[in-house]
């Protein structure tokens, strides 16, 4: 890779940690009462998806660690970055999984996306307080977690066609 290259997806990536650092900030800021802990709109995984299908597996995984361990300590505090990895960890597997074998489009891996976070989570969760009756709480977050990767999917898919243009001049 040549140094011009290098610089270029160094700032893409910089970018791209940034805007999803923003965007999580953003979410903090919108109150969502539904009776239900954690629910959120997961505003910061439009980069996770948008970079799946630019920037590749490795950089997304790279950049959406860094979103959840820089928003952790900003934000948040030790238990919300282990929920938030968690959740993580799960979906950006199903994620990869789905892309890779190419079973969904966009929108489906989203959604993919979202309930597999909610199952993270809510797994830790039971876990952490030795509770299973956490689980109670499932049916509701799948519910959320569908109609945000279904709105995450649709606004993805709207950036990736139009900036894949200018990353394929990156590569």
């Amino acid at each position: 890779m040549n140094k011009k290259k290098s610089a270029h997806m160094a700032a893409l990536y910089g970018m791209l940690i940034a805007l999803a650092f923003v965007l999580s900030f953003v979410e903090s800021l919108i109150p969502i009462s539904l009776g239900i802990p954690g629910v959120k709109l997961g505003l910061a995984n439009l980069v996770t998806v948008v970079g799946l299908y630019t920037v590749g597996t490795t950089g997304t995984v790279v950049i959406s660690l860094l979103r959840i361990v820089l928003t952790g300590f900003t934000f948040g505090n030790l238990f919300a970055m282990l929920y938030s990895l968690a959740g993580w960890g799960l979906s950006i597997v199903i994620m990869i999984l789905c892309k890779k074998k190419k079973w969904f489009g966009t929108s489906g891996i989203s959604i993919l996306g979202g309930i597999g976070h909610n199952i993270g989570q809510i797994t830790v969760a039971a876990f952490v307080v030795k509770q299973a009756g956490v689980f109670f709480y499932l049916p509701m977050l799948l519910i959320a977690g569908t109609a945000a990767g279904l709105v995450i999917g649709i606004l993805g898919s709207m950036i990736i066609s139009r900036i894949k243009i200018v990353i394929k001049k990156l590569y």
